[in-house]
C-alpha cells in the first residue's frame, strides 16, 4: 500500500500537475508547477521546501550507544559533539559501501540516524550484549527541508536561533509552539536547513513556514528539482551513483568509500583506534592504492558538443531534467575508461555537467575524457573535462 506523508494534505494541494513517484513505500511529488526549472530557480535564488519525511529514521540511545556506533559507522562519531551532525557510512567486511546518511547526536548518549533505505534489522543483529535500544521512529516525525538563500532569514522569523546556528549543527526550538529540531543540513549543496517536527503537527510547521516565507519567493519543489540540484553539489545517491553493497548481485556494482571520493573521512585512518566494520580493508587500499575507480565532476565541452549537433543539423539539446541511465567515457585511444552515473544540463552552470567515475590515473582535473553520446541514432564522442566536485558550492553553503 503507498502511503501518504504527514505534509501530504499542503503537498497535494500545491502539486498543480498531479505527478507523483513513490520512494520508501510513500507518495512525493515529481513537480508541482509545469516546469520543474522554476522550483529549480528557487532552491537556487530564494527558497524552496522539500517533503523528505520517507527517510527512514533511527533514534539510537543508551548507555552504550556512542561505542556501539564507533564501531558500525565508518566516520569517527566520537568526532561528533551534542548539538552537531553528521554526514557518514556504513561498510561490510569487505569495506564495501552499505549505506550513507546523517546523524545528530543530541546528547552524550542519544543519536538519530537518517537512511534512504530499511537499516532497523542490519544494526539490531550488531548490537550483541551492549546496552544500545534502537527504535525506528520514522513514523513519529515528519521531515521539511527549507533550501535557499533565503532559507535564514525566512527560519529566523519563526525560531530566532536559526539566525547563528552554523553549518550542521542542530538546535530544538518552537514554530510557532510546536517542539522542533532544526538542522543546517540538505541535499541541495546550498544555504539550507531541516525541520525535523512531531508528525501529528506537520501542517501546522508547514503554514508557519509558508507565511513566513510569503513575499520572499518561497514554493514547494519537487524530486525533480532536488535531483537537478544534488548533482552540481556533487552529492551522492543510492541506487545511480552507487548501489549497497547489501543488495548488489557482483562486485562490479559495488563501491568503497575511497572509490566515491569519501577518502577524507579515513585522513587518520592509522591512528584511529575504533575496530569499526570494514576498517582493514579499507586499510589495505588505502595502502596498495588498489582503488578502481575515482569518482569526480564531469564538465562537457560545450563548443564541441554544440558543433556535433549543427554539423548534423540538430539543435544541440539542453535538458535539465537528470538522464536515467549512465553514459560511457573513453580515452583518445577510444579505450573506455569510465562512466556518468548522473548528468544533466546545468542552468546556473549552463554546461552539461555530470558525476562519473574514471581510472585513477585520470582523475586530476583539467583531464581530457570523451563522452559517448547518441545522435541520429549513432553513437559519437563529445570532449568533456573531469572537474573537482561540488560543481557549484556558493560561499553562503557554509557562512
Amino acid at each position: 500500500m503507498i502511503r501518504t506523508t504527514p505534509f501530504h494534505e499542503r503537498v497535494s494541494a500545491a502539486n498543480e500537475t498531479g505527478l507523483w513517484s513513490h520512494w520508501a513505500g510513500y507518495l512525493v511529488a515529481e513537480k508541482y508547477q509545469v516546469a520543474e526549472k522554476f522550483e529549480y530557480f528557487a532552491i537556487r535564488n530564494s527558497a524552496g521546501v522539500f517533503d523528505t519525511s520517507p527517510l527512514y529514521k533511527y533514534r539510537i540511545h543508551g548507555r552504550d550507544a556512542e561505542s556501539f556506533l564507533a564501531g558500525v559507522l565508518a566516520r569517527d562519531i566520537r568526532t561528533c559533539r551534542p548539538g552537531r551532525a553528521q554526514y557518514t557510512i556504513w561498510c561490510d567486511d569487505r569495506g564495501f559501501v552499505l549505506e550513507d546518511g546523517v546523524i545528530f547526536r543530541h546528547s552524550t548518549d542519544e543519536f538519530h540516524l537518517t537512511a534512504a533505505r530499511p537499516n532497523l534489522a542490519y544494526l539490531g543483529d550488531l548490537v550483541g550484549r551492549r546496552q544500545v535500544i534502537i527504535e525506528d521512529v520514522s513514523d513519529h516525525y515528519a521531515a521539511l527541508a527549507v533550501q535557499g538563500p533565503k532559507s535564514r532569514e525566512i527560519l529566523a522569523a519563526l525560531a530566532p536561533e536559526v539566525a547563528d546556528l552554523p553549518y550542521f549543527r542542530l538546535v530544538t526550538s518552537k514554530v510557532w509552539d510546536v517542539p522542533v529540531t532544526i538542522s543546517r543540513t540538505g541535499y541541495t549543496g546550498d544555504l539550507g536547513y531541516e525541520i525535523w517536527t512531531p508528525a501529528d503537527d506537520a501542517v501546522r510547521v508547514w503554514d508557519a513556514v509558508m507565511d513566513a516565507g510569503a513575499g520572499r519567493g518561497i514554493i514547494p519543489f519537487g524530486q525533480i528539482a532536488l535531483l537537478m540540484a544534488r548533482i552540481e553539489a556533487g552529492l551522492l545517491l543510492i541506487d545511480v551513483d552507487f548501489e549497497s553493497s547489501r543488495f548488489a548481485w557482483n562486485d562490479h556494482h559495488r563501491s568503497t568509500p575511497i572509490e566515491l571520493g569519501l577518502g577524507w573521512m579515513f585522513r587518520t585512518i592509522d591512528g584511529d583506534d575504533r575496530a569499526f566494520i570494514g576498517k582493514e580493508a579499507i586499510r589495505r587500499e588505502l595502502a596498495g592504492g588498489t582503488s578502481r575507480w575515482s569518482t569526480v565532476g564531469l564538465v562537457v565541452d560545450w563548443e564541441e558538443h554544440d558543433r556535433r549537433y549543427r554539423d548534423a543539423g540538430l539543435i544541440a539539446p539542453k535538458d535539465h531534467v537528470p538522464v536515467p541511465y549512465e553514459m560511457m567515457l573513453y580515452d583518445h585511444k577510444h579505450r573506455r575508461v569510465g562512466y556518468a552515473t548522473s548528468f544533466m544540463y546545468s542552468p546556473v552552470l549552463q554546461r552539461h555537467v555530470g558525476i562519473a567515475r574514471v581510472r585513477p590515473k585520470l582523475a586530476r582535473p583539467g583531464t581530457r575524457v570523451n563522452l559517448e553520446v547518441t545522435i541520429d541514432h549513432r553513437y559519437e564522442m563529445v570532449g568533456a573535462e573531469v572537474a573537482r566536485l561540488p560543481l557549484y558550492n556558493p560561499a553562503r553553503k557554509t557562512a
